[in-house]
């Protein structure tokens, strides 16, 4: 790199593995754990909303959630995320990444606490309740994934960045399996504790009044992880490219990683002034930025944006489209409490067997691959294994073809991880300067968030039976269109990954051509 870097970067670099590194991963990485948890756990418990809360005397069947309403269940919390990432990243950026780290999540402990709190005299009371409470809950997720990203990016080496930084994203993978574990134990200790028809009755026979307990405790459960986590979060030092780069203090962040890596550090006062003094002030509205990074945004904005189309829609339906293929009994022959039992059993086993090593294939081997080549095959394996779900559906529906489907679905969520889910969160922590680095990662993850928000609407219409639009949704109607739909978005991201610059054993200023010679621009 033209002029060189500050020594306390390059140390940061050139850094071994040491025992902060593994700190910060378990620090950022709890924050994801939690945001998991809050995120998908709704899933788990959408279908007894409908059982209590919308419950039909003259019908043979449970209740469920209205289509309008079901949406808002399962997508206010989406919403909330959208805004946090765009507010979080430019406050990141602007007040420095650990001053504003810490509020994101008192924000999530509050509000996981008061969506289980949810009140309100009638139905739509508690629903409207609980769609505000979680409105807030996802803001604060929001500002966990450019603040996460961006801090472990700027801790690590320049040789296992990408592990580090794919370490963080992987809690989510535990934070999913937690979700579902809470899920199995509190239905099953609630189903031995207050025994109910073990098949549906009627409204009042099959639903105990204790039922309205299990999710209130499901969704306030999330609170644990991320109140144990805000003490270390707060000891952090703040990241020494942006004392340095940003708020231009070098003689704070040599001290500071001084402390952290237990070395000295000097700083020659010609290089300081070349690098910091001399900075670019450029701005993400310039023509600098888009000439030099453009094209990058909309190359790591729009693979997030179509790979979470596919990734949210196939998380929180996947129980419908078990139910549908017959994976999970019909709601009829279950009480409502043996119904979450079920459903989070189901998905504890795909997120056990396939979102999970998924994640930790893409940590294995992504300073080895590249960032590049793991995103392009993930897309171009979702694409295939969509297609094979897709195409002889029918076939899938059979009940002697039951587990093929389940195992097809379950490599569709290996593939995800070990892929455009791990890197789309990777790369945009990388390759932008570092005064704009987590307000372009907020600008990505929101397109992604964006992507998850159609694909948690538009799979929930899609799937809407026609003739009863005020009865909810019956699973399986345009299921099978929507599985092309999901293979025609994944391709578009393999294509759009074309784009997506190589960061492999770079630093984060050689990646972004930060402070730069003019020479070295292009």
């Amino acid at each position: 790199m033209a002029g060189g870097q500050l020594n306390v970067l390059a140390t940061l670099d050139q850094a071994k593995t040491q025992w902060y590194h593994f700190m910060a991963i378990v620090i950022a990485g709890m924050g994801f754990f939690t945001d998991a948890y809050d995120l998908f756990c709704i899933a788990l418990v959408t279908k007894l909303l409908g059982r209590i809360y919308y419950p039909d005397p003259t019908s043979k069947e449970p209740g469920s959630l209205p289509a309008n309403v079901s949406a808002a269940v399962t997508g206010v919390a989406l919403c909330g995320t959208l805004a946090g990432q765009l507010f979080f990243g430019w406050l990141g950026d602007k007040l420095g990444r650990k001053s504003v780290y810490g509020f994101t999540l008192i924000l999530m402990v509050l509000c996981s606490v008061a969506s289980g709190l949810s009140f309100g005299s009638t139905p739509k009371g508690v629903i409207g309740t609980l769609c505000f409470f979680r409105f807030w809950l996802g803001f604060g997720i929001g500002g966990d994934y450019p603040l996460s990203a961006t801090i472990m990016s700027e801790y690590a080496n320049k040789k296992t960045r990408g592990a580090f930084i794919a370490a963080v994203f992987a809690m989510q993978g535990f934070g999913i399996l937690f979700g579902t574990i809470v899920a199995i134990v509190v239905s099953a200790a609630f189903r031995n504790a207050f025994p109910a028809p073990p098949y549906f009755v009627d409204a009042q026979a099959s639903l105990v009044p204790e039922a309205d307990y299990v999710w209130r405790v499901i969704l306030m459960f999330g609170t644990l992880p991320a109140a144990l986590t805000y003490y270390w979060r707060m000891k952090m030092p703040e990241t020494a490219r942006y004392t340095a780069l940003i708020a231009r203090n070098t003689k704070q962040a040599t001290a500071d990683m001084a402390k952290v890596l237990k070395k000295e550090i000097e700083e020659e006062e010609e290089q300081v002034e070349r690098q910091v003094i001399g900075a670019d002030t450029w701005g993400l509205f310039s023509v600098q930025f888009l000439r030099r990074h453009g094209l990058h945004l909309l190359a790591t904005s729009s693979t997030w944006f179509l790979l979470d189309i596919a990734f949210y829609s196939q998380n929180l339906f996947q129980k419908d489209i078990f139910t549908k293929v017959g994976w999970i009994p019909p709601a009829r022959t279950m009480n409502a409490i043996e119904e979450v039992y079920r459903i989070s059993r189901a998905q504890a086993l795909i997120a056990l067997c396939g979102t999970i090593p998924g994640y930790w294939f893409t940590v294995a081997l992504i300073d080895v691959v590249g960032r590049f080549w793991i995103q392009i095959m993930g897309f171009f394996m979702m694409t295939v294994f969509m297609l094979a779900l897709g195409v002889p559906y029918e076939h899938w529906t059979k009940a002697s073809n039951h587990t093929g489907f389940v195992v097809l679905y379950g490599l569709t969520f290996f593939f995800a991880n070990f892929g455009p889910n791990s890197t789309t969160f990777i790369v945009p922590a990388e390759i932008f300067p570092a005064r704009l680095r987590s307000t372009c990662h907020g600008i990505s993850a929101a397109a992604g968030k964006a992507g998850a928000i159609i694909g948690a609407f538009g799979f929930l219409y899609a799937a809407q039976d026609p003739k009863k639009p005020d009865k909810g949704y019956s699973p399986g109607i345009g299921i099978r269109n929507a599985l092309f739909v999901l293979a025609g978005t994944n391709f578009l991201g393999m294509l759009m990954s074309l784009f997506v610059p190589e960061s492999k054993g770079k630093s984060l200023e050689e990646i972004s051509k930060e402070n730069v010679d003019g020479e070295a621009e292009a």
